[in-house]
């Protein structure tokens, strides 16, 4: 029995060892035909996105073989299989949630459909970073990219089936946009347009799409029973494609209805569905919604405790992810559930967040409509005037040779006006020019200040004497680096944060030679702070380190400490904190007025100037506050620096 136990044993082992080799077999094979088939298309460079697409897109979310092509398309110098692999590996990162890369790849993909002069590559890159701005809530390049595709894309006299679809998703994209911004017939049209066209091409992907959206305006209209109609139409068009985010998207929008319509149970049922598929995809765009849905469901069933967890799982990843109009959606069920448990101080802050969140995103919204409608109403009136003008074209001739002279005086006194008006903007624009290279100037000759140079070379020098090399050659190459970084450094208006805490590590290291490496330096960093998307005025911190060395630290004995941390306490600023354990200002004072020779420091007021001139270019102004710090006896214990430097994170948006 115990033999045919071991055969038995034996013979499924060999089994399973023959599978495995079989697969691994067929997995080589299928690698190596995606090598010839690679090779083949670097080779004869088909210049048609439907001949890329037909023999890659069964394989276009595997990112190994798509950075294969990337690469291989790359050392040949075709461009059109460069741009697509990296349109689709940018498609796998907006599905994962890394919308940095997605823009960057992207981006890049334009820039080589450009290249090539590939129409139908440029207009679908295009999209694409439309498409990856529109889920960051950045409404204006959003609709910048789209617009921009369609008027590309409706160039073509005799549009191939892709750019169709291309003018398809932008209409579409356009249409959310209205969506959000509350034009509700404007996205409408929209829609219904893209719908047209993606029923003529009998694409299912489309039309669950434009259902989808159609559905969205339908409830934002109040029609509740309408709206799941397109919903359960949209569902099905994803069941026939087998889309699992399409489905979590129209469980969402069903759930959300259920709600709405107090059918709890069911409502309970979809979103679970949902979640559980949006979980399986890991895609964080769709899983905070529906963690924000189901919070506000447990909400309305009485459920708080659990209500708050979910609700606080998609703020969280609303705030990873800075996913704007799912933190407003939190905010404000939050808000509801504290209320409704009399923790009002609670609800007050979150309803706070709420309201300031979403006057910032609709006042940009409503400057971006305006601008939208400015730019159409511009483009009719041209039209028809165009058309007036060739309908009279005769009599246009014989007014224009009747008051030539008429129009030739007024031409030539616009022209001096614009004249006029140009000469004033350039002495405006050379004025502040000349104040920004002034700033410049100073800033530089603060940072290469002569004491600073001659006491680190004295202090390198005696490294020297005291024959100590490995010391004088570790300085001397950390003090050319700096020397090197601050001319680097004052050529460029703006450089990225990571350079900026870098440049200061080097600072700090050689001030601390004159220190004896007393001072114990540390710069903390927030995890949702990325430092090297961040720009900042160059050598903007620089003087507060140098006051809390000079007048804060060089008087104290012993625990010398200098620590930066910096945060993300807004969207659009981040806050750098420079403290110091030093004797503080009021000591320092003393200390300086007794001396004989004073240290004057100008470097505060020149990056006051600086800092003034950065934030010309954001909506929000800086900030700078200097606290003076007390132990619990009352006495000075250092001094605390708090910067607020505006920013835009999605400056990495390469448009």
């Amino acid at each position: 029995m115990q033999k045919l136990k071991n055969i038995t044993s034996l013979y499924f082992k060999l089994i399973t060892i023959l599978w495995l080799a079989n697969s691994t077999y067929a997995q080589q094979k299928e690698n190596l035909n995606f090598k010839v088939q690679v090779q083949s298309f670097t080779i004869n460079k088909p210049n048609s996105y439907q001949a890329l697409d037909t023999q890659f897109n069964a394989v276009s979310n595997d990112t190994l073989k798509m950075r294969h092509l990337a690469t291989k398309s790359k050392e040949t110098n075709y461009f059109e299989g460069e741009s697509y692999a990296l349109n689709m590996l940018g498609i796998v990162y907006r599905n994962t949630s890394k919308y940095n890369y997605a823009l960057e790849l992207h981006q890049q993909a334009l820039d080589l459909a450009i290249q090539a002069n590939n129409l139908e590559l440029q207009v679908i890159s295009l999209n694409m970073l439309g498409v990856v701005n529109r889920r960051l809530d950045l409404i204006r390049y959003a609709l910048d990219f789209h617009k921009q595709a369609l008027d590309l894309a409706e160039t073509a006299t005799t549009p191939s089936i892709h750019l169709q679809k291309s003018i398809a998703v932008s209409r579409n994209s356009m249409g959310n946009i209205y969506l959000v911004l509350k034009q509700y017939d404007l996205a409408l049209t929209q829609f219904k347009q893209s719908l047209e066209i993606e029923k003529t091409l009998d694409n299912k992907l489309g039309l669950a799409i434009n259902y989808q959206n159609i559905g969205y305006v339908k409830e934002s209209k109040g029609l509740l029973e309408e709206a799941i109609l397109d919903y359960r139409t949209s569902l099905k068009y994803n069941n026939q494609i087998n889309s699992n985010i399409g489905r979590v998207i129209c469980n969402n929008s069903i759930g959300v209805i259920y709600i709405k319509q107090e059918k709890l149970i069911a409502a309970q049922n979809t979103l679970n569905k949902a979640l559980q598929s949006a979980l399986q995809l890991n895609d964080q765009y769709h899983i905070a919604p529906v963690y924000i849905n189901l919070g506000w469901l447990q909400l309305k069933q009485k459920k708080y405790q659990s209500s708050e967890i979910n609700l606080k799982k998609g703020l969280k990843i609303a705030n990873d992810f800075n996913l704007v109009s799912s933190k407003i959606e939190a905010y404000k069920h939050l808000s509801e559930l504290f209320e409704l448990k009399s923790d009002y101080k609670k609800a007050m802050t979150y309803y706070k967040a709420h309201v300031a969140l979403d006057q910032t995103v609709t006042n940009e919204r409503n400057l971006q409509y305006v601008n939208d409608l400015v730019i159409k109403y511009e483009s009719e009136k041209k039209s028809s005037q165009i058309k007036a003008l060739a309908n009279e074209n005769e009599i246009v001739k014989l007014r224009l040779a009747q008051n030539r002279k008429i129009l030739l005086l007024s031409a030539i006194g616009v022209l001096l006006i614009l004249g006029f008006i140009y000469i004033l903007y350039r002495q405006t624009k050379l004025k502040s020019e000349k104040k920004i290279i002034t700033l410049e100037q100073d800033m530089l000759r603060n940072q290469m200040n002569p004491h600073f140079i001659f006491n680190t070379l004295n202090s390198i020098k005696l490294y020297i004497i005291n024959n100590e090399k490995e010391n004088a050659v570790y300085y001397l190459n950390k003090f050319s680096k700096l020397i090197r970084k601050i001319l680097v450094a004052s050529k460029e208006k703006e450089i990225s944060l990571a350079d900026e805490l870098e440049t200061m590590t080097l600072y700090i290291n050689i001030e601390n030679i004159r220190f004896n490496n007393e001072i114990k330096y540390k710069v903390t960093i927030d995890k949702n702070v990325n430092t090297t998307a961040i720009k900042v005025p160059s050598l903007i911190l620089q003087p507060f380190l140098e006051n809390a060395l000079w007048h804060g630290l060089s008087s104290k004995t012993q625990n010398k400490e200098i620590n930066i941390l910096v945060s993300k306490p807004k969207h659009n600023a981040i806050s750098i904190c420079i403290i110091d354990n030093g004797i503080g200002r009021i000591a320092s004072d003393k200390i300086n007025k007794q001396k004989t020779l004073k240290r004057k420091s100008v470097g505060i007021t020149i990056t006051k100037d600086r800092l003034e001139n950065f934030s010309k270019n954001f909506s929000n102004d800086y900030k700078l506050e200097i606290i003076d710090l007390y132990d619990e006896n009352n006495q000075a214990s250092g001094t605390k620096v708090v910067i607020e430097i505006p920013t835009e994170e999605m400056k990495l948006k390469t448009a």
